[in-house]
Parts: structure tokens; sequence; C-alpha cells
């Protein structure tokens, strides 16, 4: 626990329900964020955008639906890493400009926001909100070329770092990924539409046939001749984000074409023969440590059992008592099976420890509920780099394990033993023979492509 979902993008065309299956795809993909979330649809006169903050099911009813007509949509889910969590911030962006009308959703960070945003200010642009996602409508917007797609093309070449991208208009839809493939985007087949989604579990939802990934450096072109790709930047070693089968995806989902419940049972198999305990228990921290810890159960031949029950019912805030109780925040969330903990061994799995406060008040819980030992056991190498490809991690200094070693790690979160997962482990669920195909920079500091102002 630690680490923050980030966005999810959703879109199809053409499909007469366009965004009632948008909604849905939406609802499939609440858990990438959970702060704002909105629709833009096309119905051939105008592009017409509902938004919000909050869950997709307070921002959406049947009413605000009907006011979404048309065969073609695009949608969002977010969480903020740049741009704070503010109302102007939430997708899609929707402006009008000499392409005509143009609606944008992005998962990603670009990492030369303020040098681009700089350049605008000083040629005139005005920006509505802090989101880099302003920027790459604005550099299409001005782009020298005649056509959109060229000035799509002209855009990218302008931009670093991490884009999923939906790009709607009257006339196509555009699905773009970066040359490097940080963040994930899958398309489908649904009838005669082509639906595009971050993670395959909403393709289920509405019915629809996964095909393929849409490729790093890949733009896909979706309108009234069919679909059709381009490539228009130099080709690089693709780079995915290693850390959506760490935590961030849901386990049925594909993920780069991978199954994440496969490789986090791996992670778990891998982790109980490199760390093995004596214990009596495996328990998993929900809901993100469960394929893991049953993994590990398999390999250890350690019972496995959910001594931790998760209150799915918890929203983004709530109100605290006056009178402060211990790890209130902690407790809200999660509570104890004190009958399966009371005197036994428990080996606690997780995906990650990020600053360790809420991994400490977790193992003070499970012996508080009677556990004679407590054993932490976390399916990922020590988190000790920040990311700046899309997902909310603290500066590096607050990342626990960036400045001690695993006896003070083990000490600071007050487990009996401690053991990760190991570069090389995670590598191998991966089946990345070569340890170039994925980022690991959270892990290393290895960063394919290095933010402005980082030294």
């Amino acid at each position: 626990m630690g680490f923050k979902d980030e966005c999810g993008v959703f879109g199809l065309w053409p499909e007469l329900e366009a965004s009632r299956q948008t909604y849905l795809g939406l609802y499939a993909l609440q858990h990438r964020g959970q702060e704002a979330a909105g629709i833009c649809s096309r119905d051939g006169v105008k592009l017409h955008l509902h938004k919000g903050l909050g869950y997709v099911a307070d921002i959406f009813t049947e009413a605000t639906l009907d006011r979404l007509p048309g065969n073609g949509a695009i949608g969002h889910t977010r969480y903020s890493t740049t741009g704070g969590n503010v109302a102007s911030a939430a997708h899609p962006f929707l402006v009008e400009g000499r392409f005509g009308q143009l609606a944008l959703c992005h998962n990603g960070n670009l990492t030369n926001t303020e040098s681009l945003r700089k350049r605008l200010i000083q040629a005139g642009q005005v920006f509505s909100s802090p989101s880099d996602s302003e920027v790459i409508l604005a550099l299409i917007n001005r782009a020298g070329a005649a056509t959109l797609e060229e000035a799509v093309m002209e855009a990218l070449g302008q931009v670093q770092g991490a884009y999923s991208l939906l790009i709607l208009t009257q006339d196509q839809l555009l699905a773009v990924r970066d040359p490097h493939g940080f963040r994930p985007l899958a398309m489908a087949q649904l009838g005669e539409a082509t639906v595009f989604s971050s993670e395959t579990c909403a393709f289920d939802l509405v019915g629809a046939d996964y095909v393929r990934e849409v490729e790093p450096g890949e733009v896909v072109i979706v309108d009234a001749q069919g679909v059709h790709s381009r490539f228009p930047q130099p080709r690089v070693r693709p780079k995915p984000c290693v850390f959506e089968h760490v935590y961030f995806a849901r386990p049925d989902s594909l993920v780069y074409g991978q199954s994440v419940m496969a490789t986090r049972r791996d992670m778990g198999r891998l982790l109980a023969r490199r760390h093995p305990v004596a214990a009596d228990l495996v328990v998993p921290v929900p809901d993100s440590g469960v394929s893991a810890a049953l993994g590990f159960a398999e390999a250890s031949g350690i019972p496995f059992e959910f001594g931790l029950i998760r209150n799915h019912y918890v929203g983004r805030t709530f109100i605290e008592p006056r009178q402060s109780i211990r790890s209130f925040g902690v407790k809200v969330k999660l509570n104890p099976v004190r009958e399966l903990l009371k005197g036994k061994r428990v080996v606690l799995v997780d995906d990650s420890v990020v600053r360790g406060t809420t991994s400490r008040k977790i193992v003070q819980m499970v012996r508080a509920a009677g556990a004679s030992e407590v054993h932490m056991r976390i399916s990922s190498p020590p988190t000790t780099h920040s990311c700046f490809y899309g997902i909310d991690t603290p500066s590096r200094d607050q990342l626990l394990a960036s400045s001690r070693d695993l006896e003070a790690i083990r000490e600071f979160i007050g487990a009996d033993t401690m053991g990760y997962l190991t570069l090389e482990d995670l590598q191998v669920t991966m089946q990345d023979h070569d340890g170039q195909s994925f980022c690991y920079a959270c892990f290393t500091g290895d960063y394919a492509v290095v933010p402005e102002g980082l030294t």
C-alpha cells in the first residue's frame, strides 16, 4: 500500500450507444483513478462533454448520458499526478481551434512540460489548467500542418515522456502511445466498433474481443475509411512500466499481452523460494497483495487465509473522530480477523513499501490481533526512486528504501523478518530475458527519458 493509482482511458467508434459503453468501460477502470471522470461524445454535428470530480457512478446518470449522443466517445478516470485534484484538470479536455472541436484524454506524464508551457505562454497561449495534457492540445492547434492527423504527428515530435492518448474529433478517433510505451493501451473489436482501453478488463465488461496492444510509438486512426496506423517517430527500445503488473492493473486484465494474475502469482512463488520462513499462515494485504500471496502459499506449503478484510466502501475522504484513534486511517480500510491471527506466525504479503508508515501500522494491527510473529514479504524490489511517467510517487527522500538497508527497513516497520523480491526474480516473472524490456526506474533510477531538472 502507498502508491496511488494513475489514470485510465477508454474510447470506441462507431457504436450506437457509445457514451453508455464508455461509461461501462470507465466503471471497469475505476481502480485507476477515483478523483474525477469524464466522457466526450460526437454526433456528427458537435462534440458533447460531461465531467466532474468523484466516482464514475456519482458523475453520470441516465440523464447525463442522454446528453452525450452519437456513435463515438472517449472517457477518462483520473488520479492526479500533475495538475492537482481540481475540476479544471479533469479529462477529457475539449477545445475548439483551427481543426474544429478536439477532445483529448491522457494517461501518463510529460517530462518536458515546463519548457513547453513556458514557450507556448511566450507565444501567447492561454492555459485554463496546470495539466500537461492541455500542453499537448496547444501544440496540436499551433502546428503548421495542413491536416489534423499531420498536426498530431508534429506535436508528438515535441513532447517527451509518457503518454497514452485518445483524441476525438467529428471525423476521427486517434489512439496514441509514446515511443517507449510507458503506459498501457490495448485495442479490441465490438461488432463494427474499434475499442481502446488502458486495460482489457474493460473489454470484458462491454463484451469486446481483445485484438492486440497499441504498439509503442504507434498512432491508430479510426475514421470512415476504417482503421489504419502510423509510426511517426523514430523507433526506440520499448520500456513499459513494470509496476502495472506489480500493483496497478486489475488481476483479471492482460497488460502488455501478459496475464496480470499469472505474473503476480509467479512473483509470490519466487518470493517464497527467495525468502522462506517457518510460519502458520500466509495473509495478503488486500487487494493488490492477494495474487502474490496465493503464489507464496502455493510454493511454501503454508496455508493461505484472508486475515485482513478490506472495507471496499471507503470513499476518497472520511470524517475522523474528534478524539484521536491510533492508526485510524488504516483501521477504516482494513480490519484483522482475530480468530485467524491469534497465536499464529503470520507471513504478510504486500506488493510494495513506499514511505513505510502504512506497512508499520498494518504490522502493529496484526500483532495487536494476537499474532505471535509477523514476517513481511514484498513481491517487488525495494522502491528507491521516484516515477516521472504517470505514477504518483513521493519525492525520493520520502521513500523508505532510498536511505535504509533491509535491516533498517525491517526495524522501522516492526516485522520479525523482512524480504523483498529481487530485481532478477521480477525480470524472470516478466519473461524479460535480458533485463531490458521493461521500465524498472523506480527500483534502479535508470530513466529511459530523463525529466527536466533531474540531476
